[in-house]
């Protein structure tokens, strides 16, 4: 597959979709056959710069698009985009249990299995979709003018600068996905620039890939600096400054992470979530509202979209027209659940009744807001991507691993604050240092970005072992290992049987 010419994954990109949502039957998809071609890309991009502002869209939306992976015809229900990588990381990772299994949709995922056989769907939807993000913005970035373009206009620099950051988007994941702990010398992806004299087929070590997402990143940042977007699903300043700290901590890097991660907290101009935001009987904006103030980059969905059945919020949500209200329950990993107190405000985001099949599943946090069970659809509540909280814990995390403990508590406690109380936060976290501080930094990250799909990045980068608890429908109280093979997917076999140049996972 990446043998062939980057116009090729064009095809790919929907630049509208139909109003469309799944019927009473769960397995039968709808087609959504507006698409951009290679036709219309090659034929009109050298004399209609509108189509380089319409594809750059077309990432946006491909990002939320349903079946674009594998395309309609495979019918693959968690083929979601952006959103369908924050469901099977987040399992990966242990911390959301798929806790009753009916439609088996995550079966492989939870029983660990999808990541050890490279013909498993998962693995080539990953790759396909994070590969076809990456090359369309190539195909802009050689627009631009290239790799060493010095665009004069806003326009042409937010171009350039979201196209960058985009490919980098691509790449981050990837390296996060396909390499099982950070090793720059390891060969892991091949490598794809808009010049094609630098194209390898063949895998690259993972320090030259890491060197192009920190210069895109880094390039993104100057770009985006006075660039206002209209709509929150494009990428500003903030969110490459996001993806650009998220890498530095994935290389070890910790004191640029930490530097980066408070240049968002004191420049951003985003607020922490409130403790009416965080939990229903609250306001119910802090994750289903694109607009919050804590909100970095996120999709409005609209019901003019038709995301229905197949969407994160089919996938998760018992208030919406869902699998999760179906029977394939997905909860929060109870031994985690455990670990919060019961003063803090987040363990009220999960039902704790042991007597409910909806135990621990996320029915404040995440949800509809009539809160009528299978009923949302389309889907009008909107897809969270990125919001400021992760970089108060991502500078508390790089911090006490640079042995600055003062700003790593304050970060730390400005956080807990708000959802247990400056008295209890204090006694929690005063007393920590050491290893114990980093310990508790993490524990914190995976207990307030479950479901957001941060906790595997934090997996990783922390080397953890984590052992799951008892609600899992498969392998419960399994222990997973940071870099275990059953913990990263595998190149998909499409793209080993397509290109020869790859000889091995490894």
């Amino acid at each position: 597959m990446m043998k062939r010419n980057v116009l090729f994954y064009v095809c790919a990109i929907a630049l509208t979709f139909c109003t469309v949502s799944c019927g009473d039957d769960f397995l039968e998809p709808q087609r959504d056959t507006s698409e951009l071609t290679d036709a219309d890309f090659a034929d009109n991009i050298d004399v209609n710069p509108a189509l380089v502002e319409g594809t750059l869209n077309g990432i946006y939306t491909f990002m939320i698009q349903r079946f674009g992976a594998l395309g309609d015809d495979a019918g693959r229900h968690y083929d979601i985009g952006h959103k369908g990588i924050d469901v099977w990381t987040d399992m990966l990772c242990g911390d959301m249990a798929l806790s009753t299994n009916t439609y088996s949709w995550y079966a492989g995922t939870s029983n660990l299995v999808f990541t050890t056989n490279f013909s498993d769907d998962e693995n080539e939807i990953m790759w396909n979709y994070l590969y076809r993000v990456l090359n369309t913005a190539n195909l802009l970035i050689a627009q631009s003018g290239g790799e060493d373009a010095v665009p004069e206009g806003d326009e042409a620099k937010a171009i350039l600068g979201q196209s960058k950051a985009l490919r980098a988007y691509g790449y981050f994941y990837l390296t996060q996905l396909f390499q099982r702990e950070y090793d720059p010398n390891q060969e892991i992806l091949p490598f794809y620039t808009s010049d094609p004299t630098q194209t390898s087929f063949a895998k690259v070590p993972a320090s030259q890939i890491y060197d192009l997402i920190v210069s895109d990143l880094t390039s993104a940042v100057v770009l985006l600096e006075d660039y206002n977007r209209p709509l929150k699903h494009y990428i500003n300043k903030s969110v490459a400054q996001g993806l650009l700290a998220y890498t530095y901590a994935a290389m070890g890097n910790y004191p640029d992470a930490k530097t980066v991660s408070e240049q968002i907290v004191n420049t951003g101009g985003y607020s922490l979530l409130t403790a009416g935001e965080l939990a229903y009987p609250g306001s119910g904006s802090g994750f289903s509202d694109v607009n919050s103030a804590a909100w970095m980059w996120g999709y409005d969905l609209t019901t003019d979209i038709g995301l229905g059945l197949v969407s994160w919020w089919g996938i998760v949500d018992l208030y919406s027209y869902s699998y999760a209200a179906a029977g394939d329950r997905k909860a929060m990993d109870d031994a985690l659940f455990a670990q919060i107190p019961d003063s803090d405000i987040r363990k009220s985001q999960f039902l704790d009744d042991v007597t409910d099949t909806n135990h621990l599943m996320p029915i404040n946090k995440f949800y509809a807001p009539n809160r009528v069970v299978f009923s949302q659809n389309p889907m009008t509540t909107d897809y969270i991507y990125m919001r400021v909280e992760e970089f108060y814990l991502l500078s508390a995390e790089a911090s006490a691993k640079t042995g600055d403990e003062t700003t790593a508590k304050t970060r730390l406690k400005e956080l807990l604050n708000i959802r247990m109380g400056t008295t209890a936060a204090a006694a929690a976290v005063d007393p920590l240092t050491g290893q114990a501080l980093i310990d508790f930094i993490y524990l914190q990250t995976r207990i307030e970005m479950w479901g957001e799909g941060k906790s595997y990045f934090a997996m990783k980068r922390n080397q953890a072992t984590i052992t799951r608890g008892t609600n899992h429908a498969f392998q419960a109280g399994a222990t997973l290992i940071y870099n275990a093979d059953n913990i990263s997917p595998d190149i998909p076999q499409s793209e080993l049987n397509n290109n020869p140049a790859i000889t091995s996972q490894n």
